[in-house]
């Protein structure tokens, strides 16, 4: 049985391994979470793509209490582990890349904003244009999207490309030197081997398990598909190196 406290402590320990690859991923966090405050409206209808087990979506309901967060990912594992956490939040069983995924959210109109982090660049770029477009259908006019990931410019400007890296590398090894945390595949080795997960262990048909290495890590690929999703004004609202938070204004 999977109690709140175990999937809590399971969920700080994916939240430090994921800093292993971000140490700044809190500021992005409170990064993405001031563009949805800057939106004006306390109670946001807000889409969280490829949540995992809630850590964004949680931090959001924080900030904004009266906000509708609606959590969407395909893992049945880390779903299962946010909803043993945190009960507060609307987690969906979706796979982005299959269409009709936005029917499931039951969305009475409009979302304000759709958001993510280090979830996207693992869809391949033919699944990521129709994701945005289907997006696009449910996001209210100036609705935004929010992505932060690491997104590569070495196809315009390999040498800008060549600093981004090499920033995020020095800083990395400046916060953790020789201490870095677990990596991705030894959390999901820990987790195979813990009894009280295994049947949701069992149920993974994720794009997680699917993943094919970094399919969509160019920005030109996420602007190029959100430009075609009818998205108008698309910028970096925040970024170290080549770790960025990737905004887009519904036109």
């Amino acid at each position: 049985m999977l109690t709140h406290d175990a999937a809590l402590q399971w969920i700080a320990r994916w939240d430090r391994q994921q800093e292993g690859y971000l140490p700044d991923r809190e500021e992005r966090f409170t990064a993405l979470i001031d563009a949805v405050q800057a939106l004006g409206r306390p109670d946001p209808v807000v889409i969280d793509l490829g949540c995992g087990p809630g850590s964004l979506s949680a931090r959001l309901l924080d900030r904004l209490p009266d906000a509708k967060v609606i959590s969407v990912d395909a893992d049945p594992l880390l779903i299962g582990l946010g909803r043993a956490a945190y009960p507060q939040l609307t987690f969906v069983t979706a796979d982005l890349r299959t269409s009709g995924w936005t029917d499931r959210l039951g969305l009475d109109g409009p979302a304000d904003a759709a958001v993510s982090t280090t979830a996207l660049h693992w869809i391949s770029e033919p699944e990521l244009k129709g994701m945005y477009a289907e997006l696009a259908s449910v996001l209210r006019p100036g609705g935004l999207l929010l992505n932060g990931d690491h997104m590569d410019t070495d196809d315009a400007t390999p040498a800008l490309s060549r600093l981004e890296l090499a920033i995020h590398e020095l800083h990395t090894e400046r916060v953790f030197g020789a201490d870095r945390p677990e990596d991705w595949r030894s959390w999901w080795d820990a987790v195979a081997a813990d009894p009280d997960l295994a049947e949701l262990n069992r149920e993974r048909t994720t794009a997680g398990a699917g993943h094919h290495g970094s399919e969509s890590r160019l920005l030109s690929q996420h602007v190029e598909a959100l430009r075609e999703a009818g998205f108008t004004e698309i910028g970096t609202l925040w970024q170290r190196g080549n770790n960025r938070l990737l905004c887009a204004v519904r036109g």
